[in-house]
């Protein structure tokens, strides 16, 4: 049975002090200026330190907290239960944690965790729980914010996804097999005054067994690599991609029809298969819908250092070449040639055939992905729903935003002008998603309209003005092939979803 942590009540008290303060991500990009926060998060702070040049006490704070300067107890007397959050030696103290304001969902909230390497010298420990990474903010970044029932926080670590899904959930059950990640999660909802989300100790799903979620949010330890666990926020002890084959393919188990996971994942790239088929394999065969996003591929190599950085270990070290030799060597064995880095996202079915979808998302954007994925899964569904017949005699719209480009390139047989090459359709927000059309296509999307013609009826005049009549059914096959595409990746609206 886990004993009782200070840290909630402590903390508490803590995040009422610095707020009233001004130790808000707001008001400190406001006291530092544009210049000095922008230093601040590239991990700079000698130029952030140089910023700090009144006595207040929110420039205290800030040095003491975020800069982790060593500060003169009697500078702090005011600080809520510093003997909790620091280390006092002759009447110095130093921080013991990482306390730190940041916009989580649209909103102000305060993260307790490990000291991590962004301002001072330290390497994260075996038992170390991350705080506001590259990895919550991606996962943060594809979630959605719409109502949900149940969630389920697999992975919580500090509560990074909790404090989100907190917002918009009647309640959220937040998982970690690290004792410590629950103890400082379980501070970190007490310091943003958090009463929904249940903090549960234990490996996997074992603490949720039988139990059913709306939503599942998932943040594993998904590094690709041998079977150690060296971190415990990192490494699984599975081998290779295990750790993310056992997420996706055991999530369904614990969705209700209909529900949703979100699911941040790891895969090899191996030269006998592609990547795409080695992640649908992971999906059961029936009851899922699944969409695959890559966000990024890297080669061994890289990966292997980045990871090695992460420890803080030096690659030029013995003890770096030996294990940089050891994982790649592991690699080569298992006949990795890559990594990919993405989210799976399911979606509970029913008795349906399960559906995988795969997409390479490395081109650049900015939107956030999570509405993106509720509406991916509504298209689909729709499309589940619907026969040939059926789509030709639906009405469409075109998603406002959709471009179409005519790309012409400098003609090389005249040697003067221009021509065209392609005709692409492009979405300008979202994902950014293009698909390239020819002429036929691009005139009957152009033609689409919700009080408008059925597609049976565009088609048929695009043949009638093309002289192509003869052919206007198997053109009206190719249209909704081609029209299929188009809306599962939200070029194409069918009338009924926009009602």
């Amino acid at each position: 049975m886990r004993t009782s942590s200070p840290l909630p009540n402590a903390a508490r008290e803590l995040a009422s002090y610095l707020v009233a303060e001004g130790f808000t991500a707001d008001s400190i990009a406001a006291h530092l200026g544009p210049d000095a926060t922008a230093a601040l998060y590239r991990g700079e702070p000698g130029v952030v330190k140089h910023s700090l040049r009144d006595d207040s006490t929110l420039s205290r704070l800030i040095a003491f907290f975020i800069l982790r300067e060593p500060t003169p107890v009697s500078q702090l007397a005011d600080v809520p239960h510093l003997e909790h959050f620091s280390l006092i030696d002759d009447s110095l103290a130093r921080p013991a944690f990482d306390i730190r304001p940041h916009v989580i969902a649209g909103q102000e909230h305060l993260v307790i965790s490990d000291l991590d390497a962004s301002m001072t010298d330290i390497v994260p420990g075996p038992d170390h729980v991350l705080g506001v990474g590259a990895a919550s903010l991606s996962l943060l970044s594809a979630t959605p914010l719409s109502p949900a029932r149940r969630v389920l926080d697999l992975g919580t670590g500090s509560g990074v996804q909790a404090l989100a899904q907190a917002r918009v959930a009647e309640s959220v059950i937040a998982t970690d097999v690290h004792p410590r990640a629950i103890e400082l999660a379980e501070a970190t909802m007490a310091a943003n005054g958090v009463t929904n989300v249940e903090l549960r100790q234990g490996s996997w799903f074992e603490p949720v067994a039988g139990e059913t979620f709306d939503r599942i949010v998932a943040n594993p330890p998904f590094v690709v690599g041998l079977p150690d666990v060296g971190h415990v926020y990192r490494d699984s002890g599975l081998n290779l991609d295990d750790a993310s084959a056992l997420v996706v393919s055991t999530a369904p188990e614990y969705l209700d029809e209909g529900g949703t996971a979100f699911i941040l994942a790891s895969w090899i790239h191996t030269a006998d298969s592609p990547w795409e088929n080695r992640v649908a394999s992971w999906v059961p065969s029936s009851s899922v819908s699944a969409w695959v996003c890559q966000r990024d591929v890297v080669d061994p190599g890289m990966y292997v250092s980045t990871w090695l950085k992460d420890e803080s270990i030096d690659l030029r070290s013995p003890e770096g070449i030996e294990r940089t030799q050891r994982w790649l060597d592991h690699f080569e064995e298992a006949g990795v040639t890559g990594i990919g880095f993405g989210w799976v996202f399911l979606r509970a079915i029913g008795d349906e055939p399960s559906e995988v979808y795969t997409n390479d998302l490395s081109h650049p954007f900015t939107d956030p992905l999570g509405p993106e994925v509720e509406d991916f899964f509504t298209r689909v569904g729709w499309l589940r729903g619907v026969n040939a017949t059926d789509m030709l005699s639906a009405r469409y719209a075109v998603r406002p935003g959709v471009a179409l480009e005519d790309i012409s390139l400098s003609d090389e047989t005249s040697g003067m002008g221009f021509a065209p090459t392609v005709k692409r359709l492009t979405r300008t927000e979202g994902p950014r998603f293009s698909r390239e059309v020819d002429d036929a296509l691009a005139a009957i999307v152009s033609g689409l309209h919700p009080n408008g013609l059925p597609l049976e009826d565009v088609v048929e005049l695009w043949g009638c003005a093309h002289d192509a009549v003869s052919d206007t059914g198997t053109l009206a096959l190719q249209a909704t092939e081609a029209l299929a595409d188009l809306i599962r990746h939200g070029f194409i609206i069918p009338d009924d979803l926009l009602k």
